[in-house]
């Protein structure tokens, strides 16, 4: 077995690309396991000598067990927003994680990172939030010292958050907010959960949750006119109570890629912020760069 490959599930996503970067950078082999592996070969344009792709499905117990063998740690990055067929929450949050924790326990690995998101929650009502709870159990149950991570909202260039807002701040005269926008969050950049989620695996320490999130708490409305001022508007922001929003977003979903799901809106509903005593970044050593650092490049790129 090696001692340092690394196995990454979702390396293809918003946060696995990262992490497969960050990786790289310190010295691991990545073997990126991918339904779609030719697409893992488009993450690097320099020298990738240490990647490996491998087709898996983390629906299937063979392919999985096939991408972990060998491997000294596992990532699981894997999320989903929006349930299509097959694919559900319970699907993919729960039974593939307890799939792919399972797997890399019987293989030998010697630690798993599992991405969930603070605020996850068994007892939740909502389908997404209570996926994402019942996912930790489920992979603590198959890997008891598995690592949880549990980034806050994430932002970066290609998010679905921050770069979607600077896109129509920079176009829209006025703009409804949440709920009269009083949700707290504390967004994180992606790159520093990258990071954040290799010096974890480098540490000593097993079966932590790590509760990561950047410097600043911002109001949801104070936060839209953070990135407003970044592309140079000054909008009315005016309330929209949640149920509307609950409304649209159930007739959204019926598309393709939708803007806003129901999923999302219940996640606006909860504030998003890290337990004040829970370990973080400051923990693994990283200082977390703010919102106002970042915007600048993502509002070029928008």
């Amino acid at each position: 077995m090696s001692s340092r490959l690394v196995t990454v599930f979702g390396a293809t996503g918003f946060l696995g690309r990262w992490i497969v970067r960050h990786l790289h950078d310190a010295d691991f082999a990545v073997r990126i396991a991918s339904r779609h592996p030719d697409r893992g070969c488009l993450l690097f344009s320099g020298d990738a000598s240490n990647i490996e792709t491998v087709r898996a499905d983390a629906n299937d117990d063979a392919s999985v067990a096939t991408a972990v063998s060998g491997s000294w740690a596992v990532v699981n990055a894997v999320s989903l927003y929006v349930e299509r067929g097959k694919h559900t929450f319970q699907s993919v949050h729960v039974a593939a994680a307890e799939r792919v924790a399972a797997m890399a326990h019987w293989e030998g690995s010697e630690k798993i990172a599992h991405v969930s998101g603070i605020g996850a929650d068994a007892r939740s009502a909502s389908p997404y939030i209570r996926s994402r709870g019942e996912g930790e159990a489920a992979v603590r149950r198959a890997f008891p010292s598995a690592t949880l991570i549990r980034p806050a909202v994430m932002f970066g260039p290609g998010d679905a958050l921050v770069t979607p807002l600077s896109t129509m701040l920079r176009h829209a005269p006025v703009f409804p907010l949440f709920g009269r926008g009083q949700t707290r969050l504390q967004p994180a950049y992606v790159e520093d959960v990258a990071e954040a989620i290799v010096r974890a695996l480098k540490a000593p320490a097993r079966g932590l949750e790590y509760e990561l999130a950047g410097p600043r708490v911002y109001t949801y409305a104070e936060l839209l006119r953070t990135i407003a001022d970044a592309v140079g508007r000054k909008p009315v922001l005016f309330p929209v109570p949640f149920a509307l929003w609950r409304s649209l977003g159930f007739a959204l979903e019926y598309l393709p890629g939708p803007p806003i799901t129901r999923n999302q809106i219940d996640l606006m509903q909860t504030d998003n912020v890290a337990a004040p005593d829970a370990p973080g970044f400051a923990t693994l050593g990283v200082s977390p760069r703010p919102l106002e650092d970042i915007l600048p490049k993502i509002s070029r790129e928008v």
